[in-house]
Parts: structure tokens; C-alpha cells; sequence
């Protein structure tokens, strides 16, 4: 079985540290710049039987934003999925309402890549 991560987050340079950290660690790396490619994304990848072990978000992003992603993405095939935010994102409101929309755990950048693969360690196996 893949050990597949999806990366959801319109920062490039981000995505691609998130992806070297990852393929580093022996995962495979889907990625989207929005929570929209996002959803049309994963869409694709379950339809070919790639089901994400993980999706990484970011909150702030154009289109659509991390929560609504979250939350869209809990109503559809993919709602068993976990959801790591990944964001600048620190107020406790903010992790409430991520919280509240399904996702799995909230990271604050700039992350540390011992601290990201622990978390990811934890859900994919």
C-alpha cells in the first residue's frame, strides 16, 4: 500500500519543503494550491484508487479557504481522511474552528520536519 500525503497550500515554496521532508521519509506527495484544486484533486486520486493517508492544509489560501476545504471534504468520500492544518495560524479560535470542521491536528509555521513526520507517522502507516 502507498503511503500517500496530499499537500493543500498556495505557497510553492512551502510545498515543496513539505515535500522533500516527506519524500525524504519514504511518502508520496499529491499536491494542490487551493482548497478548490484541492477537493477536484483528491476527487481524481480516489476515482484511480489513491486514497491519501493524509491531507496537509493550509488555511489562508485563495478560492477557498483550509476550513471550508476541511469541511468540504468531510462530506464527501474522503471524510475518514485526517486533516493536518498547517499554517501560520495560532489563535485559539482559529484551531477551535478547525477543530469543529473535522481536521485531525493544527501545526503552526514554520514547522520543524521531526515534528511534521511524527504527526504524519501517527495517522499513515
Amino acid at each position: 500500500m502507498k503511503k500517500l500525503v496530499m499537500i493543500v497550500d498556495d505557497s510553492i515554496v512551502l510545498r515543496s519543503s513539505v515535500r522533500f521532508t516527506l519524500e525524504s521519509a519514504g511518502y508520496e506527495v499529491a499536491e494542490a494550491d487551493d482548497g478548490k484544486t484541492g477537493l477536484s484533486r483528491l476527487q481524481e486520486l480516489l476515482a484511480k484508487g489513491d486514497r491519501p493517508g493524509m491531507i496537509i492544509s493550509d488555511v489562508n489560501m485563495p478560492q477557498m479557504d483550509g476550513i471550508t476545504f476541511v469541511q468540504e471534504v468531510k462530506k464527501g468520500p474522503g471524510k475518514f481522511i485526517p486533516i493536518l492544518m498547517l499554517t501560520t495560524e495560532s489563535q485559539p479560535a482559529m484551531k477551535e474552528a478547525g477543530k469543529n470542521a473535522g481536521a485531525a491536528g493544527w501545526l503552526v509555521k514554520p514547522f520543524k520536519e521531526n515534528q511534521l513526520l511524527a504527526v504524519v507517522k501517527k495517522f499513515v502507516r
